[in-house]
C-alpha cells in the first residue's frame, strides 16, 4: 500500500462526491486516470484491504429499527446457523465470536415484530431454547466515526 493507495481510501470514506461519475470526479482531484483508480480499488477488494463499498444510511430516520442480535450453537452447528441467519435480508451482516452467544448479528427491519418473528423463525430452525436467542435493541445511540486510517512510514 503507498501514498496514493491511502490518499484513495481517504477520498472515498470522506469526500466520495454525489455525482453522475464519482470515480471520474475522485480520479480527476487524485490526479490520476480512471482506470488507474479502479485499477487500484479493485486489488485492495481483492486483497481485502476493503471489504465493502456503498452508502451507510440511519435506517432509524427511514422508520425502520434496528438490533443486535445473538445465538449459542454448538460448534457443529455454527455453518449451518449461519446459512440460516443469512439467508434473510433483514440480516446485514454476522460475526463469529470465540463465546457462549458465537454468533453475532444484526438485524434491520420494518418494525420490531418483524425482528421479533425473524428471531423466532431462526430459533425454530435451530431447536434452540429461548435463552439461546438474545435481542438486544438499541437504548441509547453511541456513534462511532470508525474510518480506516494509514499511516506512511519513510
Amino acid at each position: 500500500m503507498d501514498k496514493i493507495d491511502s490518499r484513495i481510501l481517504q477520498e472515498l470514506q470522506d469526500d466520495f462526491p454525489l455525482s453522475e461519475r464519482p470515480y471520474e470526479v475522485t480520479a480527476d482531484r487524485l490526479q490520476i486516470s480512471r482506470v488507474e483508480l479502479w485499477d487500484r480499488i479493485q486489488r485492495m477488494l481483492d486483497d481485502g484491504l476493503i471489504r465493502r463499498m456503498g452508502a451507510s444510511f440511519d435506517s432509524n430516520k427511514f422508520g425502520f429499527r434496528s438490533t443486535l442480535a445473538a445465538v449459542s450453537v454448538d460448534p457443529e452447528l455454527v455453518d449451518r446457523a449461519a446459512e440460516i441467519i443469512g439467508q434473510f435480508p433483514e440480516v446485514t451482516h454476522s460475526y463469529l465470536r470465540n463465546d457462549v452467544f458465537n454468533i453475532w448479528f444484526t438485524i434491520i427491519a420494518v418494525d420490531d415484530k418483524r425482528i421479533e418473528d425473524i428471531l423466532e423463525q431462526i430459533r425454530t430452525f435451530l431447536s434452540l431454547e429461548r435463552s439461546k436467542v438474545l435481542n438486544l435493541p438499541e437504548k441509547r445511540l453511541f456513534k462511532l466515526d470508525a474510518r480506516f486510517s494509514v499511516s506512511q512510514q519513510s
